[in-house]
């Protein structure tokens, strides 16, 4: 958000990030930034609410956070040599104004030897972190490719979430 240049404060929702039955990535994602954004209950009116929730996605499985190193593992095999979809979900809601909109990105991750996921779950970088890896910190090295907004992967798509903050008439000085 400090890239975007605007003022801004963060809240944790609370919100839990489970996956209701049959639910498509895409309607997941939505739901909890709605949930997020809607969670935020502002003193202020005039606030600008925005909540996002990511996700990975490995064939039709969605990969939320690992809570463990063997969870982590488990869900990095499972990237090695694949190709895998992020989705980020992001709500803004603003006096009577709800917008809830998706970014799909696609990552190429390498195949991963066993010593390559010992090596990264050594630096704990892959808890709370969706499909178990940080593509700006040391799982870096993994991803041979992406196509779509690379900060999306980080979990937030700024020039999406600005163009948008814009067209809905988020006042350009903050």
């Amino acid at each position: 958000m400090k890239l975007l240049r605007f003022d801004f404060e963060v809240r944790v929702s609370g919100v839990p990030e489970e996956p209701r039955s049959g639910e498509s990535p895409a309607r997941l994602v939505m739901r909890l930034a709605r949930a997020k954004a809607e969670s935020i209950r502002d003193t202020r009116p005039e606030a600008w609410v925005v909540g996002a929730d990511t996700v990975v996605v490995c064939g039709s499985e969605i990969l939320g956070k690992p809570d463990s190193p063997t969870a982590a593992g488990e869900m990095l095999r499972k990237l090695s040599g694949r190709t895998h979809e992020v989705l980020t979900g992001i709500c803004i809601r603003h006096r009577q104004l709800r917008h809830a909109s998706f970014v799909e990105t696609s990552v190429r991750f390498a195949a991963l030897s066993d010593r390559d996921i010992q090596e990264y779950l050594a630096t704990s970088e892959s808890l709370g972190k969706a499909g178990a890896y940080a593509i700006q910190g040391y799982g870096s090295r993994f991803v041979h490719g992406i196509h779509g907004c690379y900060f999306n992967v980080v979990g937030l798509p700024l020039a999406h979430l600005h163009r948008t903050l814009m067209q809905l008439g988020f006042p350009a000085d903050g």
